[in-house]
């Protein structure tokens, strides 16, 4: 039998992602791939897969899985999210650190209220095709990752190796708030800037933002002051790149993300640098959404440091302690029932 999780709950939207399908948009194939790029990279280094290798990417509320393999080695990331491993006498392992898991254990994702998304990642990947070059799903037109669509209770996620290396569990040194906080999210004003009045970018760039319900992979409207446009709000569509704030005609913001469409025929008053992607896709509806300009060159400069940072951290994760993840192969094969005794005189 091909290794696997199986799924007992799936979860809100579970999918499968890598970083995304690159090189097809000029046929109208979005790139999809992770929200957050950084937390999925963080949990393959983990487990010591490629950075772009494919994980299971959990939305707001968490799946349960059931180990079909040997073993598994896991680790999963994303602010504040934790593994419940067992069933009655349950054990909380929290993210940021690699787990191994024996076969029939059912481990749970927790998802807090930090963050919108995390990330599971298995030792050795996630046994999907690439279509296009990518294991990423896009629900939309049901391509790549498991069938083309979110994972659903009693499905089996086929895994690529039945067990895992003989090593010991990397973490990180200390818990990782990446969660961006109330830091504004950072913007380049453009390129269809001229098609709003002057009044816009000031509310832009000084009002509050809400994410509203009506927010998925595709892009997050928010509620808040409506943009006023200069004259028309209709534009020969042109391409659209992930982190767009495009503007209706209805004068309320669109963030797009990782499944948007490859063009579009609204004004974009704006763009979200790089390096703030994955702080925008770990917001929550409902969440507060405040914006700053900077520009071209500084999103550069900003854009640079976050990848040397990113490398820091993956360079100081370490072996993790006694007191932290548990050892449940090796308390599996200890006979813990010899010393009991009745406790009758």
């Amino acid at each position: 039998m091909r290794p696997a999780l199986r799924v007992l709950a799936p979860g809100f939207h579970t999918t499968v992602q890598d970083l995304g399908r690159t090189g097809y948009q000029d046929i109208g194939v979005p790139v999809s791939g992770a929200l957050d790029a950084d937390s999925l990279r963080l949990a393959n280094a983990l487990v010591g897969n490629p950075p772009a290798m494919a994980a299971l990417e959990i939305l707001l509320s968490g799946p349960t899985f059931e180990v079909a393999a040997d073993a598994v080695r896991v680790a999963l990331a994303g602010p504040g999210a934790s593994l419940k491993v067992g069933r009655e006498q349950a054990a909380v392992v929290a993210g940021g650190q690699s787990l191994m898991l024996p076969r029939g254990e059912i481990f749970q994702v927790l998802v807090n209220q930090q963050s919108a998304c995390c990330y599971l990642a298995v030792e050795g990947g996630i046994a999907v095709p690439l279509v296009l070059g990518s294991a990423s799903t896009y629900v939309r037109a049901a391509l790549g990752g498991f069938e083309g669509r979110p994972l659903r209770r009693d499905d089996t996620v086929p895994l690529a190796i039945e067990s895992p290396s003989e090593r010991v569990e990397w973490g990180l040194p200390k818990p990782l708030d990446v969660a961006g906080g109330d830091l504004p999210i950072r913007i380049v004003l453009g390129p269809q800037r001229e098609y709003f009045a002057e009044d816009a970018t000031a509310a832009l760039l000084g009002e509050e933002f809400r994410i509203s319900q009506s927010a998925d992979r595709m892009g997050m409207r928010l509620d808040g002051p409506r943009l006023h446009h200069r004259g028309g709000w209709d534009i020969v569509s042109d391409a659209i790149v992930t982190g767009a704030v495009q503007v209706p005609g209805s004068g309320q913001v669109i963030v797009l993300l990782a499944d948007h469409q490859t063009t579009g025929g609204y004004p974009k008053i704006a763009t979200v640098i790089s390096a703030d992607l994955p702080v925008v896709g770990r917001r929550r509806p409902g969440d507060a959404l405040r914006f700053a300009a900077v520009t071209v060159e500084e999103a550069e400069k900003i854009s640079r440091e976050a990848e040397r940072s990113f490398a820091r951290l993956v360079a100081a994760l370490e072996p993790v302690s006694d007191g932290g993840a548990i050892d449940l192969l090796s308390l599996y094969a200890d006979n813990l029932i010899s010393g009991v005794v009745s406790g009758v005189d």
